[in-house]
C-alpha cells in the first residue's frame, strides 16, 4: 500500500484490514479517528501545540504513521527475502589450527552435529545463531545468500533469522499454554490467531509423551511437555527460517515427528546429537573434536537402512516404555 493509500484510506477501512493500526493512536493518546475519516484528515486537525508535546508536527506524525505501517507489514510477513542458502566459512579451532572447511545448508536439509561432550558442538551452533562474523572464539564466518547478514538486523533483537531449541527450557510468566500461545499468535499479527493456536497445541500434545490440557499452566508443564510445546510453536508459527536444536533426544518427545514437522516446514535445520536414530536421519553429518570440523558425512543408503532396523528397535523400547508407566510386567522374548 502506498503511502497516499494509507494516508487517504478511511480509518475503518484501514483497521478492517490492519488491526495493529489501532496501536499507533493508543499509544500517542491522540484518540481515535472516526470511522469514515482518513488519517491524514484527522492529523489536519490536531492543534499544533498538542503535537508539539508529543514533539511533532504535523508533517512528522504523518512520516510516523507511515513508518510503522510499513514496519508491523513487514514484521507481519517476516522480512524481505525468504533465506535459499546459509554458508559456513571455517574459522579455527581450539588449538588455534585452521578450519579447512566451507559448508551451504539448503532450506528442507536436517544437518546433524555430532562429537564428544565439550567438544563444540554448542559453540558451532551459537556461530549459525549469532551470524558470527570472525567475532567469535571459532574465527567462523556465516553468510546468507552468499552475503555478510546486514548488521543492523544481525544485532536487533527482533530478527527473526534464527530460532533455538536449547536443552534447558524453563517458563516464568503465569499463563495457561493456551493463553502463552494466544499471547504469541498475537504478536507474530498472524490471520485466525485461535485456530493457529489450536494447531500447535494439538501438534504439541501429539509430541509429547504424556498429554496435557490447553488449561494447564506453562509453569506446571514437565520438561519434555515444555519441549513439545515449543517444537510445535516453532513448526507452525515462527517465521524464522533456520531452527538450531540441542539434543532433542533428551526431551522426551516423538523426536522422529519433530524432525519431519520442522523439516516439512521448508527451514533449514541444524541438530546436536548424541542420538543414532537422529544422526541418521540427517542428510549429513558435522563430526566435531577439540572446537573444530573434523570430518562432513553424507549419510550412505546403508546407514539409511541401518536407521529402519533401529527405528523397529525403537519402537520397542517405547512400548516397553509405555508399559511401564501403565504398571504393567515386562515379559517378552527377544
Amino acid at each position: 500500500m502506498s503511502e497516499r493509500e494509507l494516508l487517504q484510506q478511511p480509518v475503518s477501512e484501514l483497521l478492517e484490514q490492519r488491526p495493529y493500526l489501532r496501536d499507533f493512536f493508543v499509544a500517542l493518546q491522540l484518540g481515535m479517528p472516526g470511522p469514515g475519516q482518513c488519517p491524514a484528515a484527522f492529523f489536519a486537525g490536531l492543534q499544533a501545540a498538542q503535537l508539539a508535546e508529543l514533539g511533532l508536527d504535523h508533517a512528522a506524525l504523518a512520516a510516523q504513521f507511515v513508518d510503522f505501517a510499513r514496519h508491523m507489514e513487514q514484521f507481519q510477513h517476516g522480512g524481505d527475502q525468504p533465506v535459499r542458502k546459509v554458508t559456513l566459512l571455517g574459522g579455527r579451532d581450539k588449538q588455534g589450527r585452521p578450519e579447512d572447511v566451507q559448508l551451504e545448508f539448503a532450506p528442507g536439509e536436517v544437518v546433524c552435529v555430532v562429537g564428544p561432550t565439550g567438544s563444540g558442538k554448542s559453540r558451532l551452533l551459537a556461530d549459525i545463531e549469532c551470524m558470527a562474523q570472525g567475532d567469535t572464539p571459532s574465527g567462523r564466518r556465516i553468510l546468507l545468500d552468499d552475503r555478510p547478514p546486514d548488521e543492523a538486523a544481525r544485532l536487533s533483537g527482533e530478527q527473526r533469522l534464527v530460532a533455538q531449541l536449547s536443552q534447558n527450557m524453563n517458563f516464568v510468566m503465569d499463563l495457561s499454554v493456551r493463553e502463552f500461545l494466544t499471547l504469541h499468535a498475537e504478536s507474530r499479527l498472524v490471520d485466525d490467531s485461535q485456530a493457529v493456536v489450536e494447531q500447535i497445541f494439538a501438534t504439541a500434545v501429539e509430541l509429547a509423551g504424556e498429554p496435557f490440557t490447553a488449561e494447564t499452566p506453562v509453569t506446571a508443564l514437565s520438561g519434555g511437555q515444555s519441549r513439545a510445546l515449543m517444537i510445535a510453536d516453532t513448526a507452525c508459527l515462527s517465521a524464522s527460517p533456520i531452527v538450531l536444536i540441542d539434543e532433542i533426544e533428551n526431551a522426551g518427545v516423538d523426536r522422529r515427528r519433530a524432525l519431519e514437522l520442522l523439516v516439512k516446514k521448508e527451514k533449514i535445520v541444524l541438530m546436536a546429537t548424541h542420538d543414532p536414530l537422529l544422526a541418521l536421519s540427517g542428510d549429513r553429518r558435522l563430526v566435531i573434536a577439540g572446537g573444530g570440523i573434523r570430518q562432513v558425512l553424507v549419510t550412505s543408503e546403508r546407514e539409511r537402512a541401518n536407521r529402519r532396523a533401529l527405528e523397529a528397535l525403537d519402537r520397542r523400547l517405547l512400548a516397553v516404555r509405555e508399559a511401564l508407566r501403565r504398571g504393567e510386567t515386562i515379559d517378552f522374548d527377544f
